[in-house]
Formats: structure tokens, sequence, C-alpha cells
């Protein structure tokens, strides 16, 4: 004869060993991980049981954040990061190369795209705008700090301040598809709006792409779940979605 709780026995039997050894897994990343971590978590999770939770915020920010030992169990920071390292909060043989991720210039979808092939095209697109737009460097965005590079070596910092358009509470995508600015420069992976095109990279000469490094930190809940999470972010699956995000993958070791 069958016992009553046979099936509840079962059925625990089964989630014991779906389920409990799954982790709270959690990650802090700047702006340029924002599109390949929210494409990457639902696979992620499916894959290892584990829950992901990501706090993304800007370049200097998260760089700030993990210095001071704040506690993520995997951080993804930008080069310069050897204050990172030296903190004492990172795992220093963890560190893995993830991605880069080049600054862009973004039209409304439909106006001509102008030519930013070269230092001297980027000086005339710039100086015939109108208004134009890009993360602020000075709270931190590494995209707005790459920028602000760029014009510094351009010559057109001081020129281009008037021209520089920012509302709060209205985005960058946002200022653009409205008509507000003529040209908007960020990351190539913060570019997700139908309502835009990417016209395409800066060149190289005045804007080096932005690395993205991953390590488990060294005050991680849970050193296996943050394993599997910094493996998963530098496999050939990850590297398939950094692509679809405009972004390089770092080469497979």
């Amino acid at each position: 004869m069958k016992s009553p709780v046979s099936s509840a026995f079962l059925a625990a039997v089964l989630f014991t060993a779906s389920g409990a050894y799954a982790e709270d897994v959690t990650l802090i990343a700047p702006g340029g991980m924002r599109c390949p971590i929210d494409r990457m978590t639902p696979a992620f999770e499916r894959k290892t049981g584990n829950k992901l939770k990501a706090t993304i915020g800007s370049g200097g920010g998260t760089h700030q954040q993990v210095v001071k030992g704040d506690p993520f169990d995997v951080p993804i920071v930008q080069p310069p990061y050897q204050d990172v390292i030296q903190s004492g909060n990172v795992i220093p043989n963890t560190e893995t190369a993830l991605a880069s991720v080049a600054v862009v210039v973004a039209v409304r979808k439909g106006e001509r795209k102008p030519d930013i092939s070269t230092p001297d095209a980027v000086t005339r697109m710039l100086l015939a705008a109108n208004a134009i737009s890009y993360p602020n460097g000075a709270t931190g965005a590494a995209a707005g700090v790459s920028f602000d590079g760029t014009m510094k070596k351009l010559g057109l910092f001081e020129e281009m301040q008037p021209k520089i358009k920012r509302v709060q509470g209205v985005t960058l995508m946002q200022l653009l598809t409205k008509g507000d600015i003529d040209v908007a420069v960020t990351f190539a992976s913060e570019v997700a709006d139908p309502g835009v095109e990417v016209v395409g990279p800066l060149p190289k000469e005045i804007s080096a792409p932005t690395e993205l490094v991953g390590f488990i930190s060294a005050h991680a809940k849970s050193p296996a779940a943050a394993k599997e999470l910094l493996s998963y972010l530098s496999s050939s699956e990850a590297a398939a979605t950094y692509k679809a995000c405009l972004m390089q993958p770092a080469p497979a070791k």
C-alpha cells in the first residue's frame, strides 16, 4: 500500500535536489556593462540556479565602492585599478578580462550620419553641431571621462562647453530623439533606443576603448557562486552577448 505522504516526500526531495544549493550572488559594474548584464542574467540564472543581483553605476562610483570594500561578490572595474588590488578587497589571481567597449557617436534615426573617420572629421562634426550631450565625467561616468579627454586632445574642451546640454531626469537618448541635441556620445553598449542610430566609434587615436575586468571579492559570501558568475561572464556564451551589445569580447585564454 502506498504511503499517503510519499508524494509530498518525493516533491521535497526533488525541491532539495534542484534548489537547495541556489545562492544569491551580487555584482557591481559600471554603466558600460548594463546591456550585457541585462541580457545575460536570465540565462545565468537558468544555467546555475543562482539569483543574480546586479548594481550598475558610474565607472568612478563603482571603482570607489570596490576600493572601500562594499560587499559585492563580483566587482567589475575599469583600468587603472591597481588601487583596487591594493585595497585587499579583491582576490588578485581572479583578475579576468571580460570585454572592451568603445565610445560612439549616435544620431536620431534617419538623420544624416556625420563623418567621424578621423580626428579632424570629429572636430568638424563637433564644431558644426548646435548642441551635444554625453555622460557627465565630473560625476564619475566613465564614458564622460573618456570624452572629456577626447575633446582635450582635440583642443575643443573649453570651446564646446556652451554646446553641452544635460537635463536632470531626461536621459541622453531622450534628448537626442526629442531633437534637443544633434549628436550624443556614449558607450556603444548604452545605445538601446529604436529611435537612435550609431554612427560609429570614435577614432582610436583620440578615444581608446574602455576595458572591463572582473574579480572575485575577498568578501564574497559564496566564493563558489562568485566563481560560477565570473566564469559565465568570460564564457563563449557571454562573448556572443558582448558582441550583440556592440562590445568586443576579451580574447579567449
